[in-house]
């Protein structure tokens, strides 16, 4: 009776927390993320020290049409965007096919493949500049020194992320029952991976790609030291001539964001419905005839 007892309690443990309780959370949670947004709004509608507040800062930035001096921001921004979809490409198509691999053909390998995924989240981004040093001389000797090398090195950095957010929801799906019982209906291993495995790990791709572009359009060390222009690296020199102007286009940078994450995971939604079921007649038998 105590064993079932404790069961019990366990079982309902594990319920997720109830409705005021997440309400509570989510607005914690809200919380922290809004405030700084707010302060940074009110510094940039601050007039001076009599406590006044406006708008002239942002009428002048967008009713000058953004001048040429700010316009390289834009350039920035493009090239993060770029750098975002790059490296979600890259850890994407060479991490998702190799952890499937293990799991289904060399399930001894994943400890190993879990602590090289996990590795680059315990080194600092300076040493990681420092050992890329020499590799990037090389690769602006034979490809040119442009901002979308860096995809490779923030493919390094967005790893550890991308593979837990991969892993948990390779662990919560039978594949090797799919994929078994794709083979025997005849798919190739392409078909397998590409309509039956990546379709149910949709997820985890979904997070991992999440975490990626917040990454990549958040990062400046790698930049900065690398002699790259990204979106943080050029707001760096903006806030030198013109804080306020820096603050705003953060603001606006961090809406865009927002946007293409929120864009993310609109594509990755369900997009077919499941019909409502109809209710079924009730069966009459037969008299007899």
């Amino acid at each position: 009776m105590a064993a079932v007892t404790g069961a019990a309690a366990g079982h309902r443990a594990a319920h997720a927390p109830s409705r005021p309780v997440q309400v509570i959370i989510l607005g914690l949670v809200g919380l922290v993320f809004l405030i700084p947004i707010l302060a940074m709004v009110e510094f940039t509608m601050r007039s001076g020290l009599d406590g006044e507040h406006n708008l002239d800062r942002w009428a002048a930035l967008f009713g000058g049409g953004f001048a040429t001096e700010y316009r390289p921001v834009f350039v920035a921004l493009g090239n993060s965007v770029g750098l975002a979809i790059g490296t979600v490409l890259i850890v994407l198509v060479l991490l998702v096919p190799t952890m499937v691999l293990i799991h289904l053909r060399f399930p001894r390998l994943r400890r190993l493949m879990e602590f090289v995924c996990i590795l680059p989240i315990s080194i600092p981004a300076i040493v990681l500049v420092v050992g890329l040093a020499p590799v990037y001389s090389v690769v602006a000797r034979l490809a040119g020194s442009s901002v979308g090398t860096l995809a490779f090195a923030y493919g390094i950095t967005v790893l550890p992320f991308a593979y837990r957010a991969v892993q948990s929801n390779l662990d919560a799906v039978d594949v090797r029952t799919l994929s078994e019982a794709a083979r025997t209906l005849g798919a190739s291993w392409l078909s397998v991976l590409l309509r039956v495995l990546v379709p149910n790990l949709r997820r985890g791709i979904l997070a991992g790609a999440f975490i990626s572009v917040a990454v990549v359009l958040g990062e400046f060390t790698i930049a900065s030291l690398l002699n790259r222009i990204n979106l943080q690296t050029a707001l760096l020199v903006v806030s030198k001539n013109d804080p306020y102007t820096a603050v705003i286009m953060s603001l606006l940078a961090l809406a865009f964001a927002f946007g293409l994450l929120l864009l993310i995971g609109r594509l990755g939604a369900d997009r077919v419905r499941t019909p409502r079921r109809r209710r079924a007649a009730p069966l009459v038998p037969k008299g007899p005839s």
